[in-house]
Order: C-alpha cells, then structure tokens, then sequence
C-alpha cells in the first residue's frame, strides 16, 4: 500500500510516517518511481507505535523494543530478553505513577468545580 493508504487506515500524518522510517521504527519498499510502498504488517506496526508513544515511550526506547514484537499480536517474540523485560516493568510503574498522579489532579479539580459550582449558584 502507498504512503498515504498507511496514514489513513492507521490514523496518522504522512508525514508522521515519513518520521518514523527516519527513526528506524517503519520500513518500505522503494518503487522504480521512488515511491514508499507498504506491507499489510504495517497497519499493525503503526498503531504499536502510536500506542507506544502514548504512554510516553521515546522513539530510542521504542526502536529497541519493536524488533522484540510480533506486528500480528504484539506479543513477545523469541528474542525477547530479561532485560527487555526489565525495562517495560519499569515503564509500567512510570505509567502507574502517572496514573495515580492524574487521577488526584482529576480529583482536585472536581472539588474546585463543585466549589465554583456552588458559588455560581448562590
């Protein structure tokens, strides 16, 4: 598939694409005409990729970890290592830390607009 197949049936910019073969975390083939052609795979590999940076991985981080990934399910793959392990351990616990974080700043601010609320009210 083209460049622009990829970005509409993935959700993201051409130009996100064209980022992400610069980093090393996409791949095409070349047409005679230059032009980026796309397998199947990379539907797959995209939304991984957004997912991933979703939860504030950087792209280093994200290079290293994609070849450990099977495209069709995102499971490990057979070179998954302990350390690789490690490192999305520590990931989650970020996540987790952002989470609880988010979660208390979603708390304070629904205090302020009950507060507000009432005020308006009166």
């Amino acid at each position: 598939m083209r460049i622009g197949e990829l970005a509409r049936r993935s959700g993201v910019s051409e130009r996100s694409l064209r980022y992400y073969e610069a980093q090393g975390l996409l791949r095409s083939e070349r047409t005679p005409g230059g032009q980026r052609r796309y397998g199947e795979w990379a539907v797959d590999r995209v939304v991984r990729i957004q997912a991933l940076y979703a939860a504030g991985l950087n792209s280093r981080k994200i290079a290293h970890l994609l070849p450990c990934m099977r495209d069709a399910d995102g499971g490990p793959s057979e070179i998954a290592t302990a350390r690789l392990v490690d490192e999305l351990a520590a990931e989650r616990i970020r996540i987790d830390a952002m989470i609880a974080d988010l979660a208390r700043t979603r708390g304070i601010l629904d205090e302020v607009i009950e507060s507000a609320s009432t005020g308006a009210r009166g």
